[in-house]
């Protein structure tokens, strides 16, 4: 089994190549290293962190820890999209909602996912 299997990082990986390219094609130029960039560490920190837990899972309270970092990551990511619609940095509004609501599905799958591993951890 591989970190590279679990269907969190996946969604994962598809949201950091989608907001790359989002950031780089949709907004203003003046965006691309203020909130641009930050949407794209943030981003990169989901995934980042579903691998550095995966790689601790043997110690489940560092597997639970990294896992809370990747789901917070990913509620700053969509407050950094939330600010950009909202300041009409970025004006596709169906791109917007596509990646807002792919975002909180992310966040559902992450936080079932963190409970799956809690359970595990308490037997």
């Amino acid at each position: 089994m591989s970190y590279k299997n679990l269907e969190i990082w996946q969604l994962g990986r598809e949201l950091v190549i989608d907001i790359h390219r989002m950031s780089l094609e949709k907004l203003p130029k003046f965006e691309l290293y203020e909130e641009g960039s930050q949407i794209r560490r943030s981003s990169k920190s989901i995934k980042s962190n579903i691998v550095e837990g995966y790689g601790r899972r043997r110690h489940k309270g560092d597997y639970i820890r990294f896992l809370d970092y990747a789901f917070a990551s990913c509620l700053e990511t969509a407050d950094h999209l939330e600010t950009l619609s909202e300041t009409r940095s970025l004006e596709d509004q169906d791109l917007y909602g596509d990646l807002l609501e792919r975002l909180d599905h992310l966040g559902r799958k992450l936080n079932r996912f963190i409970e799956s591993v809690e359970r595990q951890h308490r037997t």
